[in-house]
Parts: structure tokens; C-alpha cells; sequence
């Protein structure tokens, strides 16, 4: 059954990402969903599926009332946006989920997250097995929360806490952050300069994957 559903695309920081904001929410709660290729969002969301059917798309994030979209190197934003919103706004006016399971995270290497210059600066390999929780993690966690991630989210990305490992705090971008050209600003100049100000033990604050 149709239902109205309003959707505005937002460009972002990076060039090869598009927001799309929805007046429903896409995803429950906090969750959120990232896929790279169509197989690996089959059984977990119809909509980005459908999305991978663009020859041109590479990526699909969805949290809260967005998705960003993340398209190849063959087009330009200015042929294709309208198209995309339009698609994505009957796509929902027709189907009640976007999300139907939230699929479990997977890391990808550094290569997949590079921007076109070829590799992300500061990016940094970590396991997940190597994590040592600190008594520091929590507060770490809410500055994040309070102060990065809204702000991330602005943008149609994301920011996940890793670790605080000697001083040095690990978070994943993900979405539109991810591969970035303006990610290692954001990370030294925005984050680096808020955690480091509020927490002695802060010295620097590094992407890693």
C-alpha cells in the first residue's frame, strides 16, 4: 500500500557521496547499515539491493532517516541526483522497510577506504582481538556521542570508537566519511582538537580499520 513519504537529497563533504534524508526513519534505533556490493545486502536490506542495480553505485549507508549513497567515478552527482531521489522516495512511498536485519560489521582493508589519492593518511590496522578495554573508554565514548557524531551524521557518515591504545584514540569512519578527501582534517582539526582539549590522557586521535 502507498504511503507519501518526503526525501531531499544533501551533498556531502565527499564529492563521491549523496545524502538522501527521508521524513521516516530507514533503520531502527542507533543501528546502522553499510554495504558494498548488492550480494552483501541481500537478506539484510531490500533497498540498498534495489540501489546496486545503478551501474554507477559503489556504496550504501543508511542510518537514522538517511542513506548515502556512494557512486563510481563515471558520472557526475549532476546528471544523476534527481533520478536517485525520486527512485528512493517511490521505493519507500511502497515499501514499509528499508532494513529488514542489520547486518554484522565487516572491516575492510586499508586500500578499500581510500579516497582517490590512493590511501587514507593515518589509517591505521587494528584487530579487533588486540582491543584492551580502558578506563578511559567511556569518556572518550561520550564526547563522540555528544559532540562528533551528530555532527558526523550532518555529513551522511559515521564514527565508531575502536580503541584508546597509548594515548591514541582508533575510530572507524564509515558512510561518507569514509575515504573522505576532508577525513584527516575532520580527524586532527575537529575530533583531535575536542578530545585532546577535555582529556589529559588524549595525545591524538587516528582512523583505522
Amino acid at each position: 500500500m502507498s504511503q507519501p513519504v518526503s526525501v531531499y537529497a544533501e551533498m556531502t563533504p565527499n564529492p563521491e557521496v549523496m545524502k538522501f534524508v527521508a521524513d521516516r526513519p530507514l533503520i531502527e534505533g542507533a543501528s546502522q547499515a553499510e554495504f558494498n556490493s548488492k550480494s552483501a545486502a541481500v537478506g539484510y536490506s531490500s533497498l540498498a539491493e534495489e540501489l546496486f542495480n545503478f551501474p554507477f553505485v559503489a556504496g550504501v549507508f543508511i542510518s537514522g532517516s538517511f542513506v548515502s549513497v556512494t557512486k563510481d567515478d563515471t558520472i557526475g552527482w549532476e546528471m544523476i541526483t534527481m533520478q536517485m531521489r525520486e527512485y528512493i522516495q517511490t521505493w519507500l512511498s511502497e515499501h514499509e522497510t528499508a532494513v529488514e536485519k542489520v547486518p554484522p560489521f565487516e572491516p575492510k582493508a586499508p586500500a578499500d577506504v581510500a579516497g582517490k589519492g590512493g590511501e587514507m593518511p593515518d589509517a591505521v590496522a587494528l584487530n579487533d582481538a588486540d582491543i584492551v578495554p580502558t578506563e578511559h573508554d567511556e569518556a572518550i565514548v561520550a564526547l563522540l556521542e555528544e559532540f562528533v557524531r551528530p555532527a558526523v551524521e550532518a555529513d551522511g557518515g559515521a564514527i565508531d570508537f575502536r580503541a584508546f591504545v597509548e594515548g591514541t584514540v582508533h575510530v572507524r569512519l564509515r558512510g561518507a566519511c569514509a575515504g573522505c578527501p576532508s577525513s584527516t582534517a575532520t580527524l586532527k582539526d575537529g575530533i583531535e582538537r575536542l578530545l585532546t582539549s577535555k582529556l589529559d590522557v588524549v595525545q591524538s586521535v587516528v582512523a583505522s580499520v
